[in-house]
């Protein structure tokens, strides 16, 4: 029996997820942690100020995942939608 080898094609160079970018992004600046959300506490809500495009200067609430900190440089791909705003008195991690 002879066994066939099959070629594998190469894959695109670049980030992972970069094909799926349309658009241009915005940057904002994180101006305040809120809290953190998720089914395990693992997406963390933060204010952040948008810095170009036609929402200049607006302030709004988003979700990121991973690690975060005041004064870091979001890239949004879209800055109408805003996250929904944490109910819960009770967060998980350190930000009170």
């Amino acid at each position: 029996m002879a066994k066939t080898q099959k070629t594998k094609e190469s894959k695109q160079q670049g980030s992972k997820g970069s094909d799926r970018i349309v658009g241009e992004t915005v940057p904002a600046i994180v101006e305040e942690l809120i809290g953190r959300t998720g089914f395990r506490g693992e997406i963390t809500q933060v204010k952040c100020l948008v810095q170009e495009g036609k929402d200049k200067g607006r302030s709004m609430r988003r979700n990121v995942k991973g690690a975060v900190r005041v004064g870091d440089i979001l890239m949004l791909r879209e800055t109408e939608i805003e996250a929904r705003r944490i109910k819960s008195k009770v967060t998980k991690g350190a930000y009170t």
